[in-house]
């Protein structure tokens, strides 16, 4: 009888071990009414992407310190991930020329 109970255990707890992990979180950030070639959408686009970081990646409790640290580094890795087509996307909004000087 406790060879089957503990056998039973051991396949109860190593069942969550074999789960997949969740999907990441994920938000959307409209920016169909940002003007992108002005100072103020681009501030406005770059407000609505800290506050998808942070949708994403959560919070922690004030006495989770080890949690605090997580979700900054989180939220400071999400930014940087999408640093590249923020930069694109004002881009293609800017009717500005593009000076080009040697180094």
């Amino acid at each position: 009888m406790t060879k089957i109970f503990i056998a039973s255990l051991l396949a109860f707890t190593a069942a969550p071990a074999l789960a997949e992990p969740p999907a990441p979180a994920t938000a959307k950030v409209q920016l169909a009414d940002l003007d992108l070639s002005t100072a103020s959408g681009q501030r406005a686009l770059d407000r609505r992407l800290s506050v998808a970081a942070r949708q994403v990646c959560g919070t922690a409790s004030p006495a989770d310190l080890s949690g605090q640290n997580e979700a900054r580094r989180c939220f400071n890795d999400t930014l940087a991930s999408i640093a590249s087509e923020r930069d694109q996307r004002i881009a293609a909004a800017s009717l500005q020329p593009i000076e080009v000087a040697a180094r």
